[in-house]
C-alpha cells in the first residue's frame, strides 16, 4: 500500500511532517463553495431566517388571533389566552427542531447527505404555504402548524449541512467551509429584521409575505444542488461506489489525481472494517468515543445557553434607555445582525490559523467579561446616563464574541470527532441536546428574568464560564488533523490504564494489518486495482 508505506516514511522522520515546504495548499474550488452556498441557502439560512421573521409581525399576529377568536366565539381573547397562543407559535419551532434531529440519522443513512438536504425543501414549502395562507383562511392554528414543520425542516438541515460539508472538504480548509453554516445562519436572521422593517413587509396588510419568502431559497436549493454530487465519503464507505466518489473528489476538489484523498478514506475504511452505521445507544457505548460524545454535548448545550437569547429581549429596552425613539429601534437593531455577520465572516477567515479552541474559548471568555459589565451597565443605569451607550456597546460586544466562536464551530466540531459510520449518530446526538436545550431557554427564561431582573446575566456568565473551562481541559486542536490524530489527542485524556490498553490494542492491529494481503479496491464498473507499496 503505497500510502501506508508513505505514511510510514513520515512518521519515522519528524521533520518531513513539520516541513512547511512539504503543505501543500488547498484552493476553494467553484464546486465546492457552489455546493457550500446552495446547500446552506436552502438550510441554514432558513434557520436564522425564521428565528427573526416571528419579531416584527408580532404585534399583527397577535391582532389576527383576537379578531379570529371574537370571530368564532363572539367574544375578545383575554390577554393571557393570546400570550399562550403566541408562546406556544414561537416555542413549537423547537419542539419540530427535536422531531427534525431524531429522524435526520436514517434519512441521512437511506437518502444520502445531497438527496436529504434536497427532500427538506418539501418541509420548507409546505410550512411557508401553511404560514402565508393562515391569514387568508382565517387559522391561526395554521401559523402554529407551519412553525411546528419548519423546526422539522431546521432540526435535519442543522445537522444534515454541517455533514455534507464536513464531507466535501479536504482538511484543510475544513474549519473554514463548516463555518458558511454559522454565516448563512448570520445572514438568515439579518434578512428576516430587514424584511419585517414598516417599508417592506412589517405591515399590518402585508406580513404574510414575510412566511411567504421561505420558498425563495429552498427554490434556489432545489435548482442547483441536484448538479453537484453526493458527499464523496458516503459514496465510498457507504454506498461502496468507487467511480462515483473518485469523480466527486475530482469535482469537489479541482483537480484530476484524487488518489491520495480516495486512499485517505479507504484507510478509515480499514480501521473501520465491517463496521456498520452506529446507533446512538452504540456510539454512546463506544467507551473510545466518550469524551467526543461529551465534548459535543457540552458545546451543542452551551451554544443555546450561553445568553444570546436574553440579549435580544433586553435589546430594545437598552435603546430606549439610551434616548432613542420607537420608529428608530427597529433600524438600530439592523446593526446588531450586521455585527453578526462580521463577526461570523471574521471566524471563517481565521479558523484555519488560529484553530477551532481559541476561538471557542476565547468567545465564551470574552462573553463572560462584557455579561458581568452589562449587568453593572444596567444595575446602575440610572445614576449615569453614559452608562445606556456602554450597555449598546455591550450588547454588541457579546453577540461579536458568539459569532466569533461559539456560534458555529460546534458544528464544525461534531463533524470532525467521528468517522463516518458514528457520524449520523453523533450528529442526531448534537441536535436533540441543541433543540432540547433551545426549548429549555423558551420555557425557563421568563422566569429566570422575572426572579433576577438583570442579574440573570450572571447565570449565563456561569455557563459561559463552565462551557470554556471545560473545553480549556478537554478539547484538544482538531486543525488540519485527521481522525486518527483527534481520536489519539481525545485519548490522552483517558485514564493511564486505558492508555495502555489502546497502546497494546494499536501495537495487535498494526502487526496484524503487515500480515494482510494488500488491499484491493474494487471499482463501479468491476475492475480490480490493487494497492501495493
Amino acid at each position: 500500500m503505497e500510502n501506508n508505506c508513505t505514511e510510514t516514511k513520515e512518521k519515522s522522520n519528524p521533520e518531513v511532517q513539520d516541513n512547511p515546504v512539504v503543505k501543500t495548499k488547498v484552493d476553494w474550488s467553484a464546486s465546492l463553495m457552489v455546493a457550500a452556498l446552495a446547500g446552506a441557502f436552502g438550510s441554514s439560512f432558513l434557520y436564522g431566517y425564521n428565528l427573526s421573521v416571528v419579531n416584527a409581525p408580532a404585534v399583527f399576529i397577535k391582532e389576527f388571533y383576537n379578531e379570529t377568536w371574537e370571530r368564532r366565539y363572539r367574544q375578545p381573547i383575554t390577554k393571557e389566552s393570546v400570550t399562550l397562543l403566541w408562546t406556544i407559535s414561537v416555542s413549537v419551532f423547537a419542539i419540530g427542531g427535536l422531531v427534525g434531529a431524531l429522524v435526520v440519522t436514517p434519512a441521512v443513512k437511506y437518502f444520502g447527505r445531497k438527496r436529504t438536504l434536497l427532500l427538506n425543501n418539501v418541509f420548507a414549502v409546505v410550512a411557508a404555504l401553511l404560514m402565508a395562507c393562515s391569514r387568508l383562511a382565517g387559522s391561526p392554528e395554521m401559523i402554529i402548524l407551519g412553525r411546528f414543520v419548519m423546526g422539522i425542516d431546521g432540526g435535519i438541515s442543522l445537522s444534515a449541512l454541517p455533514m455534507y460539508l464536513s464531507e466535501i472538504s479536504p482538511k484543510q480548509i475544513r474549519g473554514s467551509l463548516g463555518q458558511i453554516t454559522a454565516i448563512l445562519i448570520c445572514v438568515g436572521v439579518f434578512t428576516g429584521q430587514v424584511l419585517g422593517l414598516p417599508e417592506i413587509f412589517g405591515k399590518e396588510s402585508l406580513w404574510p409575505f414575510l412566511f411567504a419568502m421561505i420558498v425563495v431559497p429552498s427554490a434556489i436549493q432545489v435548482v442547483i444542488l441536484p448538479f453537484l454530487p453526493e458527499s464523496p465519503r458516503y459514496l465510498l464507505l457507504e454506498k461502496h461506489d468507487a467511480k462515483a466518489a473518485e469523480k466527486a473528489f475530482q469535482t469537489f476538489l479541482g483537480k484530476s489525481d484524487v488518489s491520495y484523498e480516495v486512499e485517505e478514506v479507504l484507510e478509515e475504511s480499514r480501521v473501520q472494517r465491517n463496521v456498520k452505521v452506529a446507533s446512538i445507544v452504540q456510539l454512546l457505548r463506544d467507551s473510545s468515543k466518550r469524551w467526543q460524545v461529551l465534548t459535543v454535548v457540552v458545546t451543542m448545550a452551551c451554544y443555546q445557553l450561553c445568553g444570546l437569547n436574553a440579549i435580544w429581549f433586553y435589546t430594545n429596552d437598552i435603546f430606549r434607555g439610551a434616548g432613542l425613539s420607537p420608529e428608530m429601534i427597529p433600524y438600530v437593531t439592523l446593526s446588531t445582525g450586521g455585527i453578526e455577520i462580521l463577526a461570523a465572516v471574521f471566524s471563517g477567515l481565521v479558523i484555519e490559523r488560529l484553530g477551532r479552541r481559541p476561538l471557542l474559548i476565547g468567545g465564551f471568555g470574552l462573553m463572560i467579561l462584557f455579561f458581568i459589565i452589562l449587568t453593572v451597565c444596567m444595575t446602575l443605569q440610572n445614576q449615569a446616563s453614559w452608562l445606556s451607550y456602554l450597555s449598546i456597546f455591550c450588547i454588541l460586544a457579546i453577540i461579536a464574541s458568539f459569532c466569533i466562536g461559539p456560534g458555529g464551530i460546534p458544528f464544525v466540531l461534531t463533524g470532525e470527532f467521528f468517522p463516518q459510520s458514528q457520524r449520523p449518530a453523533a450528529f442526531m446526538i448534537a441536535g436533540i441536546i441543541n433543540w432540547l436545550s433551545n426549548f429549555a431557554v423558551g420555557i425557563l427564561f421568563p422566569y429566570i428574568q422575572r426572579g433576577l431582573q438583570t442579574y440573570c446575566f450572571l447565570v449565563f456568565a456561569t455557563v459561559c464560564l463552565a462551557g470554556a473551562t471545560y473545553l480549556f481541559f478537554v478539547l484538544p486542536e482538531t486543525k488540519n488533523k485527521t481522525l486518527l490524530e483527534i481520536n489519539q489527542a481525545f485519548a490522552k485524556k483517558k485514564a493511564p490504564s486505558e492508555v495502555r490498553e489502546m497502546d497494546q490494542f494499536t501495537a495487535t492491529r498494526k502487526s496484524s494489518e503487515e500480515q494482510e494481503p494488500p488491499f484491493s479496491l474494487t471499482m463501479g464498473n468491476g475492475d480490480t486495482k490493487g494497492q501495493k507499496c
